[in-house]
């Protein structure tokens, strides 16, 4: 199970570059860093049928860091939702793939996302209507470091815990970047685990690309009962590309035609 995650995960990075490079736009590093968290989830964990996506027991997922979008796409091309050749579609006019997630127009979207700080508060919702239809789904929601600079991102937070949302579980992409530069340089959030804790959340540290530790801590999510869990993932901005890798600069550029060549061999070669 663990290679044939591994492998998923490789093909989602490879078509993330591939529709980035294809729509000259886009956010391939804080796509790259969630790849291995997203596969864990639509591959091993979640309740989710692609054949009925809006099945009401199916389990919810909110990219919060909504420009990560085409880690998304990819994702839910790789599992079925739709045809992967519609990737290549990204950010063009006609297609239903833009730079947000649209949940009206891309099968398995569960809620639009960009405006930052606002998917938690979504999640939350969802989470809480759950609970009160006493229904068994679970809600999943990605966070960007930079995101939870957000004030409503700790009013979303303290509400979590406040209705012992014990059915959400929220992780924060720590790739330690941001659009203008490094979070310690913009707007400091450590200590962030200690933060979530005096907020009423069960924290989980781990390393945001091993497959073993990133299933391993939705289980615990799972197991945990009467409050909201933050699995804190450690992560690299544009992992497993070499010239993305811990560079700002492509937080939101796209490879050219060079560029992508060079990433693609290099994701050809498998798990870096």
């Amino acid at each position: 199970m663990k290679e044939n995650l591994k492998k998923i995960s490789n093909s989602i990075r490879m078509n993330i570059i591939k529709s980035v490079s294809a729509a000259k736009s886009g956010h391939p590093g804080g796509s790259l860093s969630i790849a291995d968290i997203l596969t864990v989830l639509y591959f091993e964990k979640m309740n989710i049928d692609p054949k009925n996506p809006k099945d009401l027991n199916r389990d919810r997922f909110v990219l919060s860091k909504g420009h990560s979008a085409p880690a998304l796409y990819c994702t839910l091309a790789e599992r079925g939702y739709f045809p992967k050749e519609e990737l290549l579609g990204l950010r063009k006019y006609e297609s239903n793939l833009q730079g947000h997630p649209d949940m009206k127009k891309v099968i398995g979207v569960d809620m639009s996302t960009g405006s930052l700080g606002q998917g938690l508060s979504a999640a939350n919702g969802m989470a809480l209507a759950g609970k009160l239809d006493k229904s068994s789904y679970r809600v999943y929601s990605i966070l960007g470091d930079g995101e939870v600079q957000e004030g409503q991102i700790w009013e979303a937070a303290m509400s979590a815990a406040h209705y012992k949302l014990d059915n959400l579980t929220a992780f924060l992409d720590l790739n330690g970047l941001q659009i203008d530069g490094s979070n310690e340089e913009i707007m400091s959030i450590s200590p962030i685990d200690e933060k979530f804790k005096s907020f009423g959340w069960n924290v989980v540290t781990i390393d945001g690309h091993c497959i073993e530790e990133i299933s391993k801590a939705i289980d615990d999510a799972k197991a945990t009962k009467g409050k909201p869990t933050i699995i804190i993932c450690k992560t690299v901005k544009g992992k497993g590309v070499s010239f993305m890798e811990n560079n700002v600069n492509w937080h939101g550029s796209a490879p050219n035609k060079e560029e992508t060549e060079k990433a693609l061999a290099e994701l050809e070669g498998g798990e870096k």
